[in-house]
């Protein structure tokens, strides 16, 4: 299934938000919709805003005018934000925008993309990505943690666990595959954005959240 097309809901309050949410997952607004499994539109819920995901721009504005309707029966003000997923961007972007047409212009915005998280790393000074190990012990992952250093790659040690910040997603791919390499056996090793969480122990923050890390 796609989910290539969003609808962002922002709704007043919560209960309302609650009760939009129920309304949609009623049987009885199915016939407002296309019953394809295929076409099946996919919604979650963040406080008082709504998103709605579908495969294509006619179901996700089908599904929009089903909420409008819904709102203005319960006299709820609400707005919406249609967008659609950029692959080389890899953000939700002006669902007008057009798509790279080729693998030369798909390079093109890849590369731009990379050149703007290195930019935004640079200038805020925190890795925008980051390659997490998790080793198999704490004697494994201060041994490793002093290897990285000595070569010039800072790292977060907690236990057994090891963060070190990338400044964008190439990086941090090219890192993680190293660090597989060089890990000792048992390691697991992913990258993923929003490095902020290796610094996180700086001030402010004095807190480093690990998640999904256990045991």
């Amino acid at each position: 299934m796609n989910d290539d097309w969003r609808l962002q809901i922002d709704i007043l309050d919560d209960a309302r938000a609650t009760k939009l949410g129920e309304h949609l997952g009623a049987r009885e607004i199915e016939h407002d919709l296309s019953e394809a499994f295929e076409d099946r539109v996919i919604v979650s819920r963040d406080g008082t805003r709504l998103f709605l995901y579908a495969g294509s721009r006619e179901q996700v504005e089908a599904a929009g005018a089903v909420v409008e309707k819904i709102a203005a029966e319960n006299e709820w003000e609400i707005e919406s934000r249609l967008r659609r997923w950029h692959p080389s961007a890899e953000d939700w972007e002006n669902p007008d925008a057009p798509l790279p047409d080729s693998d030369a212009a798909a390079l093109e915005e890849h590369e731009a993309l990379i050149a703007s998280e290195r930019g935004r790393s640079e200038r805020s000074g925190e890795p925008e990505y980051e390659v997490r190990v998790d080793l198999p012990s704490h004697r494994d992952a201060v041994e490793f943690a002093k290897r990285l250093e000595a070569e010039g790659i800072p790292a977060v040690r907690r236990w057994k666990y090891l963060v070190v910040g990338a400044t964008d997603e190439d990086s941090a791919k090219t890192l993680a595959a190293r660090l597989e390499q060089e890990a000792p056996s048992g390691s697991e090793v992913t990258a993923e954005g929003s490095g902020q969480v290796a610094w996180a122990e700086r001030p402010p923050n004095p807190f480093a959240i690990f998640g999904g890390l256990g045991g």
